[in-house]
């Protein structure tokens, strides 16, 4: 590299003492640097603030709705023909209804032999007493001999046994005949029925099955180590798998906890509910008592990388991302555990557009949603997302 000459040196000076001299005049002048630009705003946004309200403490749990009790309704006769069938499956029922018929054509003619025989037994009977009291009246007259009077006293008491045998298969005749009859328990639904005109069923047979008092519960399962928390009368509120919410009361909990799945079974009775029905599934909340809880909207949470964050309204409108922990939900409330203050002013509205940094219009809420402001976050959003 070759030296400077002395003419490249003196150029060179000359510059600096020009720009010296100009920097001196503008500062002697009053001249102020300039100003750097304002940042233009990516998006309009609302905010809002965390609020502390009520919430309840609940315990979730999934389990199967059932019926309260099942009644199994049998035939209790065997080789008769079923004539009648006066009810199908869903119908209500009350205790004592009819509910199907037997022939009872042979069992009626049964009935009516052995009521006939009962009759003779009685007339025979009575013509014994008759003659055992005339000999007891001749036992002092000599009369009768002592073997005499014995037999007319044993042939009383053979009548009486007589009797007292023919009636008791009349009993049992009209037994058959009632039998012939099929009533229900107790009142309830019948939840289910195999009965057929014209089968022969046998004795034990199933012909139907009822819900007794139309009565369901919701049988829970529960891990062994959360039964602790939950008592008798408690509150329970369920979503079943068709959606109907309903709430119902815990009765009791099983005496044993299952040894493959360590999990119990807490019986949770239901009212009735035209939409509810055994089978089905459902998830329900055990109610435990209540705390206070910090929550926000669930629009000012951005889920993003697994983790949820929430945006911060700060200096010169400027948002600062933040991660939050989250806890219970209820409708479109969130509880952040950890992450805000009460004090905290946050993005309620577009904060799934922004990112760490970015700097906001701050409108109402009812500004917000004038027409044509979504076009306008849409266009902001799209140049501020340029590279």
């Amino acid at each position: 590299m070759k030296p400077l000459s002395v003419k490249q040196i003196f150029g060179l000076t000359l510059i600096g003492i020009l720009g010296t001299v100009a920097l001196c005049l503008i500062v002697a002048g009053g001249a102020k640097p300039p100003i750097p630009a304002k940042q233009k705003p990516v998006l309009t946004v609302t905010t809002t603030r965390p609020q502390s309200v009520e919430w309840p403490v609940s315990l979730s749990a999934n389990g199967s709705i059932a019926a309260w009790q099942e009644a199994i309704v049998g035939a209790e006769l065997n080789g008769v023909r079923l004539a009648e069938v006066l009810v199908n499956v869903g119908d209500m029922v009350e205790r004592g209804q009819l509910l199907a018929r037997f022939s009872d054509d042979g069992i009626s003619a049964e009935v009516t032999q052995q009521k006939a025989a009962v009759a003779e037994a009685r007339a025979a009977l009575s013509e014994a007493q008759s003659n055992a009291e005339r000999a007891r009246l001749l036992v002092d007259s000599g009369a009768l001999s002592a073997q005499q009077i014995n037999q007319y006293t044993a042939a009383k008491r053979s009548a009486q046994a007589r009797f007292v045998s023919a009636y008791a298969k009349f009993d049992s005749e009209q037994i058959r005949l009632e039998k012939t009859r099929v009533v229900a328990p107790d009142d309830g639904a019948i939840s289910a029925s195999s009965a057929t005109i014209g089968g022969v069923a046998q004795q034990g047979q199933e012909l139907f099955r009822l819900i007794c008092k139309n009565r369901l519960e919701w049988r829970a399962e529960v891990a062994a180590n959360d039964l602790l928390q939950i008592k008798e009368e408690q509150l329970v509120r369920l979503v079943a798998a068709n959606g109907v919410k309903i709430d119902g009361r815990v009765r009791m909990i099983a005496p044993t906890v299952n040894s493959q799945t360590r999990n119990a079974v807490v019986y949770v009775d239901l009212p009735p509910h035209k939409d509810v029905r055994a089978g089905m599934f459902a998830t329900g909340k055990f109610e435990l008592g209540r705390s206070t809880a910090l929550t926000v909207s669930q629009a000012a949470v951005v889920m993003r990388d697994g983790f949820s964050f929430i945006y911060v309204l700060g200096r010169e409108n400027k948002v600062e991302q933040k991660k939050v922990t989250l806890g219970r939900r209820i409708e479109d409330r969130i509880e952040v555990i950890d992450g805000v203050s009460a004090a905290t002013t946050l993005v309620a509205q577009g904060a799934g557009f922004l990112a760490d940094g970015d700097t906001v219009r701050v409108v109402a809420a009812s500004a917000a949603t004038l027409p044509g402001s979504a076009q306008s976050v849409t266009r902001n959003f799209k140049k501020a997302d340029k590279p």
